[in-house]
């Protein structure tokens, strides 16, 4: 399981519902999870602006468990090469990006796949660069960090992932005459296929 960060919206459902009087309990006993070393250091030593974010119990339940795998990197061990991740520090230290790669990688060339966008680029309205959320710890950052991103992913059409927008899974990246950068093709939800090989 590859988690962007350890805020609560993203890491909870790592958890089984919560009980009165019983203690957290962690889910999907067979996974092997993923968390960039900058999140990891966030989460077990949060700054006051964000500690109500994180669950405190949960890194000692993922540490526990043996099946953590610290990423530091491009690629993780788990994954190998069939996925890549970009990172970002704008709206949390070490904001890992999962972009699964497309065939055309495996067969040696740099193009297609889909990229989990997590709160770098939350829904469709944040493709527009200079929007940002009030809850992003450097606006500034975060700006110029996805201007690179997008430009990244216009040139090698990998496709983006939302989390956070309620109409739109997927859509391809565009940019307009004035270089403002925008979505089309956009895929409502997703359904599960197999990827050729």
């Amino acid at each position: 399981m590859v988690l962007s960060h350890l805020h609560f919206d993203h890491a909870g459902g790592l958890l089984a519902a919560w009980t009165q009087g019983r203690a957290p309990e962690l889910l999907f006993p067979n996974a092997t999870y993923l968390v960039s070393e900058a999140c990891w250091d966030r989460a077990t030593h949060p700054h006051p602006r964000d500690r109500a974010s994180f669950i405190p119990e949960l890194p000692a339940l993922l540490e526990s468990s043996g099946r953590l795998e610290i990423v530091d990197g491009t690629h993780s061990q788990a994954l190998g090469k069939a996925v890549r991740f970009h990172f970002s520090d704008g709206h949390t230290p070490g904001l890992m990006l999962a972009e699964i790669v497309g065939p055309e990688h495996l067969h040696g060339e740099d193009h297609g796949g889909v990229v989990f966008c997590a709160d770098l680029i939350p829904g469709r309205p944040w493709v527009h660069v200079p929007i940002t959320m009030g809850y992003d710890r450097n606006p500034e950052l975060l700006i110029d960090e996805k201007r690179e991103f997008l430009e990244d992913k216009l040139a090698r059409n990998v496709h983006l992932f939302f989390t956070h927008d309620p109409g739109c899974a997927l859509a391809q990246v565009t940019r307009d005459a004035r270089g403002r950068f925008g979505t089309a093709h956009e895929v409502a939800q997703l359904h599960a296929r197999t990827l050729p090989a």
